[in-house]
């Protein structure tokens, strides 16, 4: 997995990527997406996996996808082009469909999906010898990707209304802020603060135009590398349980992000103040312009 290298210095808002227009893997232009973002181009004719060095592990989300490669958003907030070959071996792991590592067609990359890639190296680029991925998350991405959910499209209608509103406004009032905490190197809930984030994702549903925002945090414990993934996990898990237990919708969710051991809310010199700083903060906002509207 590439290693996050940096500690974030600003909390920042990630808007989704579009997808990239379709070409071919020999070509050397594409067109821009819709985004202005150009997805870089893997260059060449593919050569045999014999031909071919071990490349890196690549672990993020799909953020956008092209005829024959994809782009991949890791922790860190780096984007990698990986090139999608015959011989890519797409599986995918849990219940859903009966599905149990079983190899998938490459129409089942979607955008957004988390996966884990093996990748092959050459002097063209970076080409996926396996994508793993889970079904459950299969699952959301087609919902998503072909709405045929009823309340698929009931939520799209809510997010245009909500993004008409709050587009260009850049200041929240906090309404609220209520922090679970964690044991040293995990990123565990328990069943207290399972049940302190279902009671907060109710009050704050009872606002108008409410949204969360989520930020994990470690304590000094370990390296700064360690604890910027353990602190984006320990946010992952506190937002995959507000939306699957809580009820909590997606698109009332800020993009989450972990602030490894920066801010702490105590001393880090004392086991009680390490125990603090485990945390991870969720942020009840509702925008200075419409708060009390």
């Amino acid at each position: 997995m590439l290693t996050v290298s940096k500690r974030p210095k600003t909390l920042l808002f990630i808007t989704a990527l579009a997808a990239a227009t379709p070409v071919g893997l020999a070509a050397q232009s594409q067109e821009a997406p819709a985004d202005g973002d150009v997805m870089a181009t893997v260059y060449g004719t593919l050569p045999t996996p014999d031909q071919m060095t071990k490349g890196p592990q690549v672990e993020g989300i799909i953020s956008a996808r092209s005829d024959g490669r994809m782009r991949i958003r890791t922790a860190d907030g780096n984007d990698t082009t990986i090139a999608i070959a015959d011989y890519t071996k797409i599986k995918a792991k849990g219940g859903f469909l009966g599905l149990s590592t079983n190899k998938l067609a490459a129409d089942s990359l979607l955008n957004g999906l988390p996966v884990t890639v093996d990748t092959l190296q050459w002097d063209g680029g970076l080409v996926a010898s396996e994508v793993d991925l889970k079904s459950k998350d299969l699952r959301t991405a087609s919902m998503i990707r072909t709405g045929t959910d009823q309340r698929f499209a009931e939520q799209t209608a809510a997010t245009e209304a909500l993004r008409s509103r709050v587009g260009d406004i850049d200041q929240y009032n906090v309404k609220s802020t209520i922090n679970v905490n964690f044991d040293t190197g995990k990123a565990i809930l328990s069943p207290q603060a399972k049940a302190d984030l279902c009671s907060t994702a109710t009050q704050a549903e009872a606002m108008d135009n409410a949204l969360l925002l989520v930020v994990g945090y470690t304590d000094s414990t370990g390296s700064e590398e360690l604890n910027q993934a353990l602190s984006e996990k320990r946010a992952g898990r506190v937002v995959n349980h507000l939306q699957q237990a809580c009820g909590w919708k997606p698109y009332r969710m800020l993009t989450p992000t972990g602030m490894s051991e920066a801010d702490p809310a105590a001393d880090n010199s004392t086991p009680e103040g390490k125990a603090m700083n485990r945390r991870v903060a969720v942020n009840v906002l509702v925008s200075k312009g419409l708060d009390g509207m």
